[in-house]
């Protein structure tokens, strides 16, 4: 009788057991990615952008104060934290259609994000921009653009109005009418903002939010939604701020030009730049006061982007899903807002490099409101989730870049051998290590000092005083590049 008792508490345990996995529902995933977005808001920069919502979603999670990005480009950049992979390995170096997987026939089985969590589970779903989309023109045609649709199990192409738009049109930069370049800026009606790219991918993304949160009617018979018990992962592409920077009346009075603050650049910031760098400068001969207009567009573009990241917060806490649901913000790369007179991307300054990164997770409330300083990459994303949602194991062996989950618990964590490397095209190379940035080119290099230097003004790469940290760099940029 002992032996049959044993034998059924034993069986109701592990019965129990059953169904507590059975009910334990992994989070929901909610990923939102900006397009160009300099870190230029809250904790990241005095001064500058208002993102109430942004400041909110910081308040509910951590903030990571240095994330890079692995290439100051759209394209190579999402294909690296989509694939958790870097641009070497992807061999997605510039802005094109090729997926990695045609890119690089290696990595054929190799799943994106997405697949990944289809893989175990999930109902994995894109709405507007995830992998490279031209914009203003593949968004005004309402195409995909490099797209995947095997990591996705629903997805919607906004078709946005972009230079078509109702309202105020002005060229900042007349010599250039190639759109996806120059800093052509549309102040809309506040009465049509809800008529723009951004607004309607929201809109798109609450009726999913809506659709997969609600129980089913009582007694339906009719097909409904897939995949009607599984956890979700929307991925939610916002277009701006890339250009063009189309926004409503309303956020442009945001920021009155006489209240805009140019950079400080020196006299003589350019003489210790390599050729090669100084020739990626574009824009630089605008006038004052349309680096003015250029900035308070820019800055307009994020407040509106802003407000539609509160709105999808307000959805969440409405349905009642926020505490099982994960939410990250990021940008694919940062950019140059008249910085050493750049203006757009394709630098290795901590501008264009340095990316916003706020992820909140309902398991680590306690971190909360917190700014992790640590070094991190957008392709510790990949990992990262799949750390968070319970599937660690099964993560893909070929990951380049690690779980973000021990700074989610301790943002002050300092264990990690903190580095950062960044590439644009074959040969240019960037490394970024905690008071550091070393960057090689075919024609020179750059070596700053960042505790001292933080806006990057003195090369020190040719300084004889500073001889054996350039060479310490160089070796460890060679390793990287060799490692992976």
């Amino acid at each position: 009788m002992q032996f049959l008792k044993k034998v059924s508490v034993s069986t109701f345990s592990l019965l129990f057991s059953f169904v507590l996995q059975a009910n334990e529902k992994s989070p929901n995933i909610i990923m939102i990615v900006a397009d160009d977005m300099q870190a230029c808001f809250g904790n990241y920069k005095l001064n500058a952008a208002l993102t109430p919502n942004l400041d909110r979603l910081a308040s509910e999670g951590v903030t990571f104060n240095k994330a890079f990005c692995q290439f100051p480009v759209c394209g190579p950049s999402r294909a690296s934290f989509m694939s958790g992979l870097y641009p070497k390995t992807t061999k997605i170096l510039g802005n094109n259609h090729k997926t990695y997987k045609e890119a690089n026939p290696e990595l054929a089985n190799h799943p994106s994000l997405g697949e990944f969590l289809i893989q175990e589970g999930y109902y994995s779903a894109r709405i507007s921009k995830m992998f490279h989309l031209g914009v203003p023109g593949e968004l005004e045609q309402g195409a995909p653009g490099a797209d995947m649709p095997m990591c996705w199990d629903y997805t919607y192409n906004v078709t946005g109005p972009e230079l078509y738009s109702p309202g105020l049109h002005e060229n900042l930069t007349p010599t250039t009418t190639h759109h996806g370049g120059s800093f052509y800026t549309v102040v809309v009606p506040d009465e049509l903002a809800e008529t723009q790219a951004d607004a309607m991918g929201t809109t798109q993304a609450i009726g999913f939010l809506e659709n997969r949160s609600r129980p089913w009617p009582p007694k339906s018979t009719n097909k409904t939604r897939l995949k009607p018990d599984a956890p979700f992962f929307l991925a939610l592409g916002l277009v701006r701020p890339h250009v063009p920077l189309v926004a409503p009346k309303s956020c442009y009075d945001l920021y009155p030009l006489d209240r805009i603050t140019l950079p400080h650049v020196p006299a003589d910031d350019k003489a210790d730049l390599p050729k090669s760098v100084i020739k990626k400068l574009k824009h630089s001969n605008m006038s004052i006061t349309n680096q003015k207009k250029t900035i308070q567009a820019y800055y307009a573009s994020v407040t509106y982007l802003d407000q539609q990241v509160g709105r999808v917060l307000n959805a969440l806490d409405r349905l009642k899903i926020r505490d099982n649901t994960i939410v990250m913000f990021m940008s694919d790369h940062g950019y140059n807002l008249g910085e050493h007179t750049a203006w757009q991307k394709m630098s290795f300054w901590e501008t264009t490099t340095k990316v916003p990164l706020i992820i909140s997770s309902p398991s680590h409330k306690n971190s909360n409101g917190k700014v992790c300083n640590s070094i991190v990459e957008l392709i510790d994303i990949y990992p990262t989730l799949g750390d968070l949602t319970g599937h660690k194991n099964t993560l893909p062996q070929r990951l380049e870049g690690e779980s973000l989950r021990k700074y989610l618990s301790n943002p002050n964590d300092s264990s990690s051998n903190q580095m950062a490397h960044t590439v644009m095209g074959k040969s240019a190379a960037s490394i970024r290590v905690t008071d550091w940035r070393y960057s090689s080119y075919s024609d020179g290099e750059e070596l700053y000092h960042l505790k001292s230097d933080p806006n990057e003004f003195i090369n020190l790469a040719s300084n004889p005083e500073y001889q054996m940290q350039l060479k310490k760099m160089k070796e460890q940029l060679k390793q990287l590049q060799t490692s992976n």
